[in-house]
């Protein structure tokens, strides 16, 4: 290839670049929070700093759940200068989302695109706060797709986005945009020492969280009011029952007066399904826990020594997270 090919492609590159962070740019904010902490001595405060990204007009801006939760105040600085603060609309931290919002209109604002239709190899570009320095661009692929992420909850965020553009403290919220400039995700995580393995929500998740936090002011989830954990299943059982896993969620302990009590479940059954859905493990239980199933007369399937049992069960609204 001749020098001037060469030039081209890098031109090419920074052109995509520099135009996708020039039409997400104005819209990232910095994050700043003050948050109480409680010690031997008294009550304190501890600051913390992200990034975030308005989404609309009118001030709604989204984050991270990790940057924002349990803060006493939030301030927000965008890269013209303009600073005010926020109040917090709903945070989960299941998913590391959060929306805050601030008053004004026609303030600028970053498209969100979808996660449906991306690529592996892909053009991903990061803007955020890293360490203090205001409204860092870093630029790489798409490395993965669909991978599962532990929140600090311990539930799995599901379709999780890998890119090596990097990021680091306080690039949390920020946008992760394609060459369009459409926000693809929501940048939530490193791996500490690693290079190049960087995490984000895909933005089709955001979306739904969004919705969820707009409408109700957190994400609502089912409940049986089980502890369990993923144990794997005895070759006679599989065999017997003819079981399609070979693992399920046994069952550690049973909640006093919760709808699994009631339903006849007992510490030691071991949960291999729910609502017709197979159940291979606690996260597997975790994910058809929806909102829609809250209310909704169904059955667990489970087993107890010999037996294979299916008992009937509703699903509670899992309280809110303190």
């Amino acid at each position: 290839m001749r020098d001037g090919d060469d030039g081209a492609l890098l031109d090419a590159y920074s052109a995509a670049v520099v135009a996708a962070s020039e039409q997400v740019g104005a819209a990232v904010v910095h994050v700043e929070v003050a948050q109480a902490v409680r010690s031997n001595g008294g009550e304190g405060q501890r600051r913390g700093s992200g990034s975030g990204f308005a989404f609309t007009p009118d001030g709604f801006i989204l984050t991270n759940s990790h940057v924002v939760h349990g803060a006493r105040t939030i301030h927000v600085s965008f890269a013209d200068g303009a600073s005010c603060d926020a109040d917090l609309v709903g945070d989960d931290p299941d998913t590391d989302v959060a929306v805050i919002r601030i008053g004004g209109h026609q303030l600028p604002t970053a498209t969100l695109g979808s996660s449906r239709k991306l690529r592996v190899g892909q053009l991903a570009i990061a803007i955020g706060n890293p360490y203090g320095f205001q409204h860092t661009v870093t630029a790489g692929v798409v490395s993965a797709l669909g991978r599962s992420l532990r929140a600090l909850t311990g539930r799995l965020i599901d379709d999780v986005i890998q890119t090596d553009a990097a990021l680091n403290p306080g690039n949390s919220g920020g946008p992760l945009v394609n060459s369009k400039g459409e926000v693809i995700g929501v940048n939530t995580a490193i791996i500490p020492f690693a290079q190049g393995i960087c995490f984000a929500t895909a933005i089709d998740t955001a979306k739904w969280v969004v919705e969820q936090l707009l409408q109700f002011g957190r994400v609502r989830r089912g409940y049986l009011g089980v502890a369990g954990a993923t144990v794997a299943l005895s070759r006679r059982a599989v065999r017997y029952h003819e079981l399609d896993a070979e693992s399920g969620v046994r069952v550690e302990s049973v909640e006093p007066g919760g709808r699994a009590r009631r339903s006849g479940v007992e510490p030691g059954d071991i949960i291999i399904g729910y609502d017709g859905e197979r159940i291979a493990g606690i996260d597997d239980l975790q994910r058809t826990l929806t909102a829609e199933r809250i209310g909704k007369a169904t059955t667990v399937t489970l087993l107890r020594r010999a037996q294979k049992l299916e008992l009937p069960i509703q699903a509670d609204e899992l309280p809110p997270r303190q």
